[in-house]
């Protein structure tokens, strides 16, 4: 049978921890809707984080790595790209505007379960820059009129460690959970709805089974999404 299974674009080593949550979740999806041994085409463009990290406040310098990186999976084949990091999605739209193939946005399908949900305000889990800067929450706010709420500052500084020192190191401590527990029902306290999980490392930590208040885990909803997209002229097969 002709196979018309989009091929999946991913760049990822942002970090490789949270990349292989992609990798994983995307091929047990394209799985379960299609069963047999299918399994997802996919593409990845892996950094070497601490590359990256060495540009953390050069954003020219990380703009035009991650742009190339997007048009050289456009020419091996990709039909759409994934940037696996929600602190990447600052450099989306120079990105975008150097290929020609889609790249799916994790905050709007992100944004699309939080109104599928009925909510309106939720609070936001990330690095400091995710957490502090407008590219991420003026996005949620002007395209889906979804009012983000973030932690104290001292909060915000221990979220940003606990990602950084531990997570992207796949380091899980139970009172680094116990602290993000803590700050997520403090932001419920003042109006949040949910919480978007708003870092790629972060469902390494925390787990909607193990918590009441309800989660958007980024990582899942963006490699759903790509499965999706993926399969968009895909015919379901048993």
């Amino acid at each position: 049978m002709k196979n018309n299974m989009k091929t999946i674009g991913l760049i990822g080593g942002m970090s490789w921890e949270s990349t292989q949550l992609y990798y994983r979740i995307i091929n047990k999806t394209i799985r379960k809707k299609l069963g047999k041994h299918h399994s997802a085409k996919i593409l990845i463009y892996s950094f070497d984080f601490e590359e990256i990290l060495e540009y953390q406040n050069d954003w020219i310098q990380i703009t035009e790595k991650i742009t190339d990186k997007a048009q050289k999976l456009e020419k091996a084949g990709a039909d759409f790209i994934l940037i696996c990091a929600n602190t990447m999605h600052k450099t989306f739209d120079d990105v975008q505007k150097a290929i020609t193939i889609p790249i799916i946005h994790i905050a709007d399908v992100t944004a699309r379960k939080i109104l599928k949900k009925g909510f309106k305000t939720v609070g936001l889990l990330g690095t400091k820059l995710t957490m502090e800067e407008d590219f991420y929450k003026k996005r949620l706010k002007e395209k889906f009129d979804i009012d983000v709420l973030i932690p104290s500052e001292d909060e915000r500084n221990l979220v940003h460690k606990i990602i950084y020192k531990e997570l992207v190191a796949g380091k899980i401590k139970k009172y680094s959970k116990h602290m993000y527990y803590s700050i997520m029902y403090e932001l419920i306290e003042q109006g949040a709805e949910g919480i978007i999980l708003g870092c790629t490392e972060i469902p390494l930590l925390i787990k909607q089974k193990d918590i009441r208040i309800p989660v958007f885990n980024t990582t899942r909803i963006h490699a759903e999404a790509a499965v999706n997209f993926a399969l968009k002229n895909e015919k379901r097969l048993k």
